[in-house]
């Protein structure tokens, strides 16, 4: 049964005049560094960490994650 996954790279907290005055070719600064872990989360749940990698071989160009740390379940609240 297949599940989503959804890998969190960082975070920002705009005021929303300025988020809405974004536009194409905008940058919004995160709160990590390009050589920081991202997190991987099933729903609201963090299961693990890991760097982003681009695939070789035939898929080159498309993003991995290796992952680098699972995280204890069994004590998540």
């Amino acid at each position: 049964m297949p599940i989503d996954v959804s890998v969190c790279v960082g975070k920002a907290q705009p005021l929303i005049r300025d988020l809405v005055m974004l536009g194409e070719n905008a940058v919004l600064t995160l709160d990590r560094r390009i050589d920081d872990p991202v997190d991987l989360y099933v729903g609201e749940r963090l299961i693990a960490r890991g760097l982003l990698e681009e695939k070789e071989g035939d898929d080159t160009g498309r993003l991995v994650v290796r992952l680098t740390e699972i995280v204890d379940l069994q004590h998540q609240p």
